[in-house]
């Protein structure tokens, strides 16, 4: 008993130290954001940098991190329009159409069916069905206010979709090497498959050019059905649909392809977005790690999480098997 309080006393001074004035934790944060920057740090690293300084320090900056973390993934996406042609683009996203329209609509309906037979919150079921179906933490930040969610419900439904999102960004590009997919396969199954677009983003980047600009190119014709989706929802739910949020950033992704493919543009300029796109994408994804505390992982418990788990499982499943062998 004693040596545990002893533990608890040092713990807890350890606190008061990272709490003293905006000195040890708020500089910690600031080196750990330069280790971002550096060429060797990938995706996945920076998730696991931002898991651990969430889950042992504690981060600062709630408010404007949230919003940093927003804008930093969009000019990083954006970003990557400078390297993918019209032509390319055209042709991922409508080689992907058919099948991102019959899992988003499939996911959804079997995402209702669970929720009800583990007897979730029906807002609750249908936010992580919307993230599994869509694109994660962007489509339940979408439809939430359309359908006046709760805090509470939208935190289960967002830490549901994360646990899974971040174990997709570990586990995509292993699974897709000892399976020998195509860089075109690869990348279509993580665009379909991984909720949010910094997690198919990360993923797909371990993979190769071609898988990335493929995943980017799906995974944002994908999000486009947020629109859709958030209207019905409002009208289902009986709420307003001056709520719901529209990912306009999508357009400068498109502009980006067109800018790449029609506007003379040197190669040094091209190399430098590039970089710069892959920080931003490593700051995003960091700062998305770093407000993954436990209390939000675990905060839908069991049900939600099986209900999550069991749709991810089945929508990769049935992705990959279609995949391989059409």
């Amino acid at each position: 008993m004693g040596k545990t309080k002893t533990i608890f006393f040092k713990f807890s001074n350890i606190q008061q130290l990272l709490d003293h004035g905006l000195t040890i934790r708020e500089i910690l944060f600031w080196l750990a954001l330069l280790v971002c920057l550096f060429p060797g740090v990938t995706a996945p690293l920076a998730l696991l940098m931002g898991l651990v300084f969430a889950n042992l320090l504690g981060t600062p900056y709630a408010t404007s991190r949230t919003k940093a973390t927003d804008y930093l993934l969009q000019f990083a996406v954006v970003g990557l329009g400078f390297g993918i042609g019209a032509e390319q683009a055209f042709q991922a996203g409508k080689a992907g159409f058919v099948m991102t329209m019959v899992a988003i609509f499939g996911t959804l309906g079997l995402g209702v069916i669970l929720g009800k037979l583990l007897k979730i919150e029906q807002k609750t079921g249908f936010l992580v069905a919307v993230g599994t179906a869509i694109c994660g933490g962007s489509a339940i930040a979408a439809v939430s206010p359309a359908i006046k969610a709760r805090q509470h419900q939208i935190s289960m439904a967002l830490g549901a979709v994360f646990v899974l999102n971040s174990v997709a960004l570990f586990i995509f590009p292993p699974i897709g090497k000892f399976l020998g997919l195509s860089a075109e396969q690869f990348g279509t199954w993580c665009a379909i498959a991984i909720h949010d677009t910094s997690s198919v983003v990360g993923a797909a980047s371990q993979y190769g050019k071609e898988a990335l600009n493929i995943a980017t190119t799906v995974k944002l014709a994908r999000a486009l059905w947020i629109i859709p989706v958030a209207f019905v929802a409002a009208m289902t739910f009986g709420k307003g649909k001056e709520n719901i949020k529209i990912p306009y950033f999508i357009g400068f992704f498109i502009l980006a392809i067109l800018a790449n493919s029609y506007l003379p543009m040197a190669n040094w300029m091209v190399t430098l977005i590039h970089h710069l796109s892959h920080m931003a994408l490593c700051l995003s994804i960091f700062l998305i790690g770093c407000g993954l505390s436990k209390n939000l992982l675990f905060a839908g418990g069991v049900r939600v999480l099986g209900q999550a788990s069991i749709l991810w499982v089945i929508i990769a499943g049935l992705t990959l098997l279609v995949i391989v062998n059409f």
